[in-house]
């Protein structure tokens, strides 16, 4: 059992520092990959932009220019050429009039530089204007929003989450000796406390090559089809494989495991008192939730009513003490037991 997540989730994040000008999205909406979710302020681009563009005008302007007088220096040259082998100029003027060809084709080749220079110059520039430009990466859902317009913006500052949940991923600890009978590919199946009586298909996707030193297990990541987008991010999910052995296990109801923040554990009870114990659980079946670590036999373990419990809640078990108890106050209580368990 484990927290279900979007295969797919992206921060979307400015490349460049800026002012938000507009966000176009909330929470829930669905988005297009290429869509406009977000813009920041281009005011001062823009102005960027119509000097660039004057720049370049003024750069091709000077190329043209440069291009003419190469024209005029190429054919004083062939002139010169010719009176050169008739013996009507002189060597020096002939020497004068090549050197200034060829300073005007280095002007010219200069001109070619200073045009593309302010070329780039112009298109890094739009590729800014661009940028203030936020586009959704993917086809999803906005799982977060985390700015308004007006605040100022650095790189690394997400304006939205986007969330792919055409199909989800959740995790499951499965301990090394069942390693062998797992293949990508084998079948699982996922329920939902939110969404009681479905079940959803998956299979497993991924197989951890390194175990927890700690439980000796492996981390198996399942992926589940979800079309209908009916799982959410962040889902408590139940998993059942069936790995075709038998074994004695530690199980404990379905419905005695909660979830506080990302650990997994069980309302024991202490003295007529509610106490929270993390546990590792591993696989999910029909019978119960199986206890990889965490909890021992003999331990009172709370059953029904136990999601909605905190440190400390006083809980009565039914037949310790009939009288004088108001009914509406008792939760049951059962402890673990261990038994064959087929997963």
């Amino acid at each position: 059992m484990g927290s279900l997540k979007p295969l797919e989730r992206v921060d979307v994040t400015p490349k460049i520092t800026g002012r938000l000008k507009t966000v176009l999205v909330q929470v829930g909406d669905p988005v297009r990959q290429g869509q406009l979710i977000a813009e920041l302020e281009d005011d001062e681009l823009g102005q960027q932009e119509l000097r660039f563009q004057a720049s370049l005008a003024v750069t091709q302007a000077n190329h043209s220019q440069r291009e003419a007088e190469l024209e005029n220096a190429r054919a004083e040259r062939e002139r010169a050429a010719n009176l050169v082998e008739e013996g009507l100029i002189s060597p020096q003027s002939w020497d004068t009039i090549q050197t200034r060809y060829r300073v005007v084709e280095s002007q010219l080749k200069l001109a070619q530089a200073q045009v593309q220079q302010a070329t780039a110059d112009l298109q890094e520039l739009r590729i800014r204007k661009q940028q203030t430009k936020l586009m959704s990466p993917m086809d999803g859902y906005v799982g977060r929003r985390y700015l308004d317009p007006g605040a100022l913006l650095n790189p690394n500052a997400p304006v939205v989450t986007v969330l792919q949940l055409s199909r989800m991923v959740t995790e499951v600890s499965v301990p090394e000796q069942y390693l062998s009978r797992l293949r990508v590919g084998n079948s699982a199946k996922i329920s939902v406390d939110a969404l009681q009586g479905q079940v959803f298909e998956g299979k497993v996707a991924r197989i951890s090559p390194l175990l927890d030193t700690a439980t000796r297990t492996s981390a198996v990541e399942i992926e589940i089809a979800n079309p209908a987008a009916q799982l959410k991010a962040e889902m408590f999910a139940r998993i059942q494989m069936d790995l075709g052995t038998e074994r004695s296990v530690l199980l404990v109801p379905r419905e005695a495991v909660v979830l506080r923040g990302q650990q997994a554990g069980v309302n024991v009870l202490q003295d007529d008192k509610v106490k929270f114990h993390p546990i590792q659980p591993g696989l999910s079946t029909d019978e119960g939730v199986e206890i990889l670590d965490g909890l021992e036999l003999g331990v009172t373990v709370i059953t029904r009513g136990s999601q909605a419990l905190r440190d400390g809640d006083a809980v009565t078990v039914p037949g310790a003490d009939e009288a004088g108890t108001d009914p509406r106050s008792r939760q049951d209580a059962q402890a673990p037991r261990s038994g064959g368990n087929r997963s």
